[in-house]
Order: C-alpha cells, then structure tokens, then sequence
C-alpha cells in the first residue's frame, strides 16, 4: 500500500485555499484536513476543533515545550501551529492531509524535513495565488471582516508572501476555486502514485 501524502499549503490571505479545500474535502472522503492551532479569538461561524484547535497563549507554549508541533509560528500577533499527530499518522495509514499554514510555517517543515526522512517522504508544497494582486485587495475588503489597519497589515504581508511562490513544488493561480480543486486533486492523485510513495518493506506485489 503506498502512503498518503501531506499537502502543505500557503498563500497570503484571500487567495482562497479554505474555499478550494471544501471543495476537495466534499468530493473524497479519504481525504482530510489538518486542523491548526491558533491562540486567536474565533470568527463569527468558527468552531473549536472544527475550524482550529483554539488554545489559550500559556496552552500553546505548552505544546511547544511538549514537542507537540510540526510547525509554529506567530502571525499578526497570534501562534499559530500544525500538530505532529494530525498528519504523520494518517499519512502512515494511506490518507492524504491538506494542511494549509502560512509562509513561515512551510519554511519550518521545510527544515525539518532535512533531518526527517518519513516527513521529507510525505510532504508536498503547493503555493496558492490569486490571478493579481489587484483582485486579491478585492477579496479581502469584501469579506468586511477587519478594520482598515488590519487589513493594509494584510496587504503589506501578502506582498512578501507572493515573492516566496519559488520556494514549493507547485503552484495553484485561483482564477475560479472549481478549477483550482481540479489541479490540486490532480497534483494530489500524482504524488500518491510515484514510486517512491510505495511500501518498499511490501513492495509491489505483482513481483
């Protein structure tokens, strides 16, 4: 049986990963997602262990003494983080992890896969665009969730975080989220089958 594989995803704020993943996660049920850890207050809508693990600052630094985190980092004031358990051991089981944390975050598990071989063996990076940047200030000002100096902090980020696209092994341009589902089933439907994803201790049984 070959493994699943963990598809880390990043793009800024408006790109519309989370649209394009409900999608996805509709269609599969051998899919999954990752659920994060966040010290930020809940959105309107938002539930705990559904949306994020929403944790208090003192819980999160105990996860992070624990080395209990994949990934961490603090973005616009808040922790958030991706949980070791929620991806490796449904990778191990054949499912496959859309986990969808920003820039820093991938930087992180792209460290840690240097000294990691099973993560470096399950993790692909797919980078999330809007089709200008134009259209992605749009978005964001029609979800008319922020004030206007939380979301020229947002804008100001999200220029750095395009100039990181070069960084990950795919990248997704959202013109339309039915079309950018289709590309990131395919890019997943391809990782699953290569070589190098099958059970070698098994290995192919028709040997």
């Amino acid at each position: 049986m070959s493994q699943g594989v963990a598809i880390i995803m990043s793009g800024p704020s408006g790109a519309g990963k989370s649209t394009v993943c409900h999608i996805l996660l509709e269609q599969d049920d051998k899919l999954s997602f990752s659920v994060s850890c966040t010290t930020r207050q809940p959105r309107e809508g938002e539930k705990n262990c559904v949306d994020y693990h929403f944790l208090s600052r003192e819980e999160f630094e105990s996860r992070i003494a624990a080395g209990d985190l994949l990934e961490y980092a603090e973005v616009h004031g808040n922790y958030y983080g991706t949980l070791k358990s929620a991806v490796l051991d449904q990778v191990k089981q054949g499912k496959s992890v859309l986990i969808d944390i920003d820039v820093q975050g991938q930087r992180l598990i792209r460290k840690a896969c240097e000294s990691d071989a099973e993560l470096a063996s399950a993790s692909v990076f797919v980078f999330f665009a809007p089709p200008s940047y134009q259209e992605l200030e749009s978005r964001l000002r029609g979800r008319g969730t922020e004030n206007e100096e939380s979301l020229n902090k947002r804008l100001n980020n999200a220029k750095a975080e395009l100039e990181a696209w070069t960084e990950y092994d795919y990248m997704v341009v959202n013109h339309q989220p039915q079309q950018a589902a289709l590309e990131l089933k395919a890019i997943i439907d391809a990782e699953k089958v290569k070589v190098s994803r099958t059970d070698l201790v098994k290995g192919w049984p028709y040997v």
